[in-house]
């Protein structure tokens, strides 16, 4: 077995069966500086505690999986240096090496499953690369969704990505790509978009209930429930696109390529847009947070 350590706050609720929601680590290692990034984990964890459900931060420390931090280790990672950035493919390599990694949302996947946990909240998932045609870069988060049986709550894919042909990919996958309260698809900072989403729940009931089934019904994979960013915390897709536009041009020009495209758009957009793409980010990653909490307490009364 896979050596994990458990938080004394999620081992509690394991123990009394309270709602759990799985939280990525990469927002801390990769998202933002230090202490700004320990103090907005601090806070995602305070919504859904304030929302009636446990946190779970994942990462890798030491070769050792931890499901949940304590708040030393939160900040002791909020301050490390080269952390490796985990997906699927280099999971099991960095716990068998000894190494320290936050996770992915693909990761992230794996480890609530691991856990038994079946909700998770992250900002936005990643999706099919524009250029994807001839890149053939397409991210692992995709096949995750298609494979592990986690409901994961995102603004939407990364404003970045070519969207159409992200949602194209999750059809063909057979995983449910649900609008909450909307028929727009989001798009990231953006609370709507012209694509239609394929599905519209309008509760957390109704979300759970859709998880529940399809395990019942032995489906495999998981659920993207796009919860749009709250209107007054938005930034209009009209102001974003050139911007997207001429950071994409940026990487293409500078030869950025791999996982390292995604990071250097990301920074890019907040340097252009002048931090306010920044502050959309962590506002939607907070309500995200919340909307996972309450179906998180759903799945709990199934």
């Amino acid at each position: 077995m896979i050596d994990i350590t458990y938080s004394a706050e999620v081992e509690a609720a394991r123990a009394a069966g309270k709602p759990i929601v799985a939280l990525e680590s990469t927002i801390i290692t990769h998202g933002m500086p230090y202490p700004q990034n320990v103090e907005v984990a601090a806070q995602v964890e305070a919504d859904i505690r304030a929302a009636g459900a446990v946190p779970a931060t994942m990462a890798v420390i030491n070769g050792t999986l931890h499901v949940g931090l304590e708040a030393d280790t939160l900040k002791s990672l909020g301050q490390a240096k080269d952390v490796a950035k985990i997906s699927r493919a280099d999971f099991a390599a960095c716990i068998a090496t000894g190494g320290t990694g936050a996770t992915t949302v693909a990761a992230t996947m794996i480890a609530a499953r691991l856990a038994g946990i079946s909700v998770f909240a992250t900002g936005g998932i990643g999706g099919v690369h524009k250029g994807a045609e001839t890149s053939f870069d397409i991210s692992a988060d995709l096949l995750e969704l298609a494979q592990t049986p986690v409901t994961v709550v995102a603004a939407g894919a990364k404003a970045i990505l070519d969207v159409p042909k992200t949602l194209e990919v999750l059809e063909t996958q057979g995983v449910p790509v649900i609008a909450y309260g909307q028929d727009s698809f989001p798009a990231f900072w953006s609370a709507t978009s012209d694509l239609k989403a394929p599905l519209r729940m309008d509760s957390a009931t109704e979300i759970a209930r859709a998880h529940f089934l399809r395990g019942a019904m032995e489906l495999p994979g998981g659920q993207l429930v796009a919860n749009p960013i709250p209107v007054q915390d938005q930034i209009a897709a009209t102001d974003l696109a050139p911007i997207i536009a001429q950071a994409q041009s940026e990487a293409d020009a500078q030869g950025v390529t791999g996982k390292d495209v995604t990071p250097f758009l990301l920074q890019r957009i907040f340097e252009l847009t002048e931090g306010r793409s920044l502050e959309a980010n962590i506002a939607l990653v907070r309500n995200n947070a919340r909307l996972a909490a309450e179906i998180a307490k759903e799945l709990a009364k199934l």
